[in-house]
């Protein structure tokens, strides 16, 4: 139990900021996908001169791809990462906006040529309102099965709110809000986690996997997770990724 302990507390007192998960690093991995969502961003990057980010987190993925088009906005949509945003954004020349609504974004309509998503809600008919004819919106989205075996597992609800969050489904909200889709993608890869702590990290930063979630509330189910990773070596969890190219129509 010593290892065990161990493990959680150093889970619980590792801070969270921004959308960084450099404590996960080599205690977790994810297979990699069959397309790379930062080289199809940066070949359209490279076409443009406006560009937004949607849910920026902390600026991390935004302010790796610099140098940025002349007109680069970012939003975020959870208020302690808006200030970690703007250290990292704001000497790029990117303003950040907190938004709290995805029906309501602060920008003109045709604003610009450029939108990118990555693991963000998104309202269609509005992005397509600030995105320009022909523009294009690209995103990455985190599907509605996305590691349910974590809930199954430790015997937490299922969030059944986002079961229907699927390819088939945001492609045809995207085609009713005036988009034409060019390329979509799916796919079910595996993480690994290699110890219970990091399991424990993932749902504080991924707070909506369990709502609620506490080590109190689930400390029998933990032991037994860390039984399982310290006999199998690991605990793997199937993923659920999709990927949407859309160009704005008038």
């Amino acid at each position: 139990m010593a290892e065990f302990e161990a493990l959680i507390g150093e889970a619980q007192t590792q801070p969270i900021t921004g959308w960084g998960f450099s404590f996960l690093y080599g205690r977790s991995v994810e297979e990699e996908l069959s397309w790379n969502y930062k080289g199809i961003v940066q070949e359209a990057k490279a076409q443009v001169t406006s560009l937004l980010d949607m849910g920026t987190g902390g600026g991390e993925f935004l302010s790796s791809l610099a140098p940025l088009p002349q007109d680069t906005c970012a939003t975020e949509g959870y208020g302690p990462n808006v200030a970690v945003a703007q250290r990292r954004l704001e000497p790029l020349d990117v303003s950040v906006a907190y938004v709290e609504s995805d029906d309501h974004l602060p920008f003109e309509e045709d604003r610009f040529e450029l939108i990118i998503n990555r693991h963000e809600s998104y309202a269609p008919t509005e992005v397509h309102r600030i995105l320009r004819s022909g523009g294009a919106f690209i995103t990455q989205q985190v599907g509605g099965q996305n590691d349910n075996r974590i809930n199954e597992f430790l015997q937490a609800p299922v969030n059944e709110a986002f079961a229907h969050w699927k390819l088939d489904f945001a492609a045809e909200e995207l085609r009713q809000a005036n988009f034409q889709v060019i390329d979509a993608c799916e796919a079910f890869p595996v993480t690994r986690f290699y110890d219970v702590g990091a399991v424990v990290y993932y749902l504080r930063m991924v707070e909506w996997q369990i709502p609620g979630f506490t080590v109190e509330r689930y400390a029998g189910k933990l032991r037994e997770l860390h039984h399982f990773i310290t006999s199998n070596g690991c605990f793997e969890v199937p993923s659920h990724r999709f990927l949407i190219m859309a160009v704005s129509r008038d």
